[in-house]
């Protein structure tokens, strides 16, 4: 009889930023447990999700492909192109049972045998807190002794969205990061952040009235962070109370990160700086793998896909875009990724060409942000990307368009369609014509319209050119 496959649970958090978890270098001790945990795994400095927001991110996770390949990067997608199997389908046929926490109706939640929800948005108790990770835990603890119990390998994927905003952590969680003064008259710097029309409602609806410290706000996305991190600790001592963490790979990923206050892009994931496109990810198979082992250098998200079947020894015959991470755990070469294509497609549609020394950013319409039609940042003098310098560098962004577009044309005679980015359009159906235009049209609303909003695009199907 051959020996049963390993388990695999999968935390695929929603909005995570690697810079603001501790187990990554952030002051704030935000994911103690993580990182505990991880200390008996393999850590990635630099992994990327190269398309953003959430239905691309996740499909690149799930398929193994990049945008091309799963012609995905637009939020309102519903489907991956037909032929391009997902994660959990390609485990069904290797004999694992599956089920899905909190994803069902993405384009790459498909495929698995059972789907429960859970309350993963807004407040949900009488304090006006959103207390997601204990709701998530409510559902996949019990879950999880169930899967234990069964003869067949499991696939467990759970999607954390206490990160994503609205930020509203549980007390004692809410207090333990901020010590400054939130409702400080003079302090203005809020003001623009309700000013702006497309998000000022929303966020003032989950925002202390009154506040205008937006370090207040990121203390509470601190927070969220902290309270999901406790929450997910008791998951784990689930797992090995269980005896199942030599036959489980445990995974540890975001489909994007968050910009704050960065870029006034304004406690949302849009823009594409590195703010959200930096992700977590880590590995640990307790007894399989090697234990504190931490691997500079880039990867990506459609490496994830391709690496979990390396390492649970499942061959599969399936174009990859994607490449398996198990060489460079083994100390093996790898050949090397430095530079490539990024795209968004949230509420506003761009593109561009990362470098390790550049980021070219283009936009295919104007941008609600009344941001300029080429953004160029220098990632060694300026590694925050606060200063645009696409003026002062025209030669650098030809160089970098020239490279871009020899991308895209290979990659479209590869795939045989047009680039995704070209045919796939936002939530409106069509190019905005200015930038007033498309700060006009856009408007989130309170936490409840927010949700409404959530709801309508989980029907919509994708919108072509």
């Amino acid at each position: 009889m051959s020996k049963k496959l390993p388990n695999l649970l999968f935390f695929g958090i929603d909005s995570l930023r690697r810079d603001h978890m501790s187990h990554y270098g952030y002051p704030r001790l935000t994911t103690p447990h993580i990182s505990k945990y991880a200390e008996g795994g393999v850590t990635f400095e630099e992994c990327f999700s190269p398309h953003i927001p959430t239905t691309p991110g996740y499909a690149n996770m799930m398929t193994g492909r990049d945008c091309f390949g799963t012609d995905v990067v637009a939020l309102s997608q519903k489907h991956i192109i037909d032929g391009v199997p997902v994660l959990a389908e390609i485990l069904r046929e290797k004999g694992y049972t599956s089920t899905c926490i909190g994803f069902e109706g993405n384009a790459s939640g498909r495929g698995y045998d059972k789907y429960l929800g859970f309350a993963g948005w807004g407040p949900d108790h009488d304090d006006g807190r959103a207390h997601k990770a204990q709701n998530l835990n409510d559902v996949a603890i019990p879950e999880l002794e169930r899967l234990a119990k069964q003869d067949q390998p499991f696939f467990l994927f759970m999607r954390h969205m206490d990160p994503h905003s609205p930020y509203l952590a549980p007390k004692p969680f809410q207090d333990i990061f901020f010590q400054g003064d939130a409702f400080d008259p003079n302090d203005k710097r809020m003001q623009k952040v309700y000013d702006f029309k497309p998000f000022g409602d929303y966020i003032g609806s989950w925002v202390p009235k009154g506040c205008t410290n937006p370090d207040y706000v990121i203390a509470q996305y601190d927070a969220a962070v902290a309270y999901m991190d406790a929450c997910i600790q008791q998951i784990l001592e689930k797992l090995a109370a269980l005896g199942l963490e030599e036959d489980t790979i445990v995974i540890f990923t975001s489909d994007h990160g968050e910009t704050l206050y960065d870029h006034d892009c304004y406690f949302d994931h849009h823009g594409m700086y590195d703010c959200t496109l930096v992700v977590p990810l880590i590995l640990r198979w307790k007894n399989h793998l090697p234990a504190g082992l931490r691997i500079p250098g880039y990867c990506q998200l459609k490496d994830v896909t391709p690496t979990l079947l390396d390492i649970m020894g499942i061959d599969v015959d399936l174009p990859f875009e994607g490449r398996s991470l198990k060489p460079l755990i083994e100390g093996k070469p790898r050949e090397a990724e430095p530079e490539f294509y990024i795209t968004e497609c949230t509420w506003m549609r761009k593109h561009g060409w990362r470098t390790p020394e550049w980021k070219l950013i283009v936009s295919l319409e104007p941008d609600f942000h009344f941001k300029p039609e080429v953004e160029l940042y220098n990632l060694v003098k300026d590694p925050e990307e606060n200063h645009n310098v696409a003026e002062e560098n025209p030669e650098v962004v030809e160089v970098l368009k020239k490279r871009m577009y020899a991308f895209i044309e290979k990659r479209e005679k590869e795939t045989g369609r047009p680039a995704p980015i070209y045919t796939n359009f936002l939530m409106n159906g069509r190019p905005f014509k200015s930038s007033q235009e498309a700060y006009d049209s856009k408007y989130i609303g309170g936490k409840a319209h927010a949700v409404k909003l959530q709801a309508e695009n989980k029907k919509k199907r994708p919108l072509e050119a």
